[in-house]
């Protein structure tokens, strides 16, 4: 069995917080027809707790990697600004050949892709790991195609997903999704949109929002003067978890 490796983070005046971020695990897929891997971000002390919400991120090795997503959880949960929190981290790659990345297939508003998650991954999870059970303690997240997958769930999968976490979504690959949107009930979703400015998908995300605001969801907008990368992205890490899981007490 491979080491599950801590994360140690340092604070000024604060003892040692240390977190677990597994090494890349595997899952055969039934519904997609080939392996996939994750990681699993476990906070400090979730030995001892139970029923904890969980993140699930697409594009995860890019959300570690390069929004160091661990490392602002540790420091939102050591500062107790928001609650302990399991993230998985999805990888789309073929685990025997990283060069194959099956994103734009997976991420289309593909029923396999959700029956994984549903069916196949959040079982997974929930048996391996302290995790809560109910759609309420769920959020999936994801950047560019992972946020128009993330807005498929919310349409296709809501009764899987509560939480739809949504960072420049490119929804033209889609043109059905706002309208679903639009023609749909509201769905019991929380979410939270953002967007750059410009060269972003800036005109249609803007849309989405309207659509979103006028159908009545609780809604979290953020827009910021950067285009579609990470200088946008990584600095709104920690707005996405303090909307989710901001702590009450």
């Amino acid at each position: 069995m491979k080491k599950i490796l801590p994360i140690l983070l340092l604070l000024p005046g604060a003892a040692v917080a240390a977190s677990t971020l597994t090494p890349d695990l595997r899952l055969s897929s039934e519904a997609l027809g080939y392996d996939l891997q994750y990681r699993v971000y476990l906070p400090d002390g979730y030995e001892s707790r139970e029923n904890l919400p969980v993140l699930y991120v697409t594009d995860g090795q890019s959300y570690i990697s390069r929004g160091r997503v661990p490392r602002v959880l540790d420091s939102l949960i050591e500062a107790q600004r928001i609650e302990p929190v399991i993230a998985v981290f999805v990888d789309p790659r073929d685990p025997d050949n990283l060069e194959l990345n099956r994103r734009n297939q997976e991420f289309m508003c593909s029923a396999d892709y959700l029956k994984f998650f549903s069916k196949e991954l959040i079982p997974a999870i929930e048996d391996a790991y302290p995790a809560a059970s109910d759609r309420e303690s769920r959020t999936i997240l994801g950047l560019s195609f992972g946020g128009l997958n993330s807005a498929c769930f919310g349409l296709m999968g809501y009764e899987t997903f509560f939480g739809i976490g949504m960072q420049s979504p490119a929804n033209h690959p889609v043109p059905n999704l706002l309208p679903g949107y639009e023609e749909s009930p509201t769905l019991p979703l929380k979410i939270f949109l953002s967007t750059g400015n410009p060269d972003d998908n800036t005109r249609a995300n803007r849309k989405f929002r309207n659509v979103l605001r006028d159908k009545g969801y609780p809604l979290k907008y953020m827009e910021v003067q950067k285009g579609h990368n990470w200088d946008n992205w990584k600095p709104l890490i920690d707005d996405v978890l303090l909307y989710f899981y901001e702590s009450m007490d």
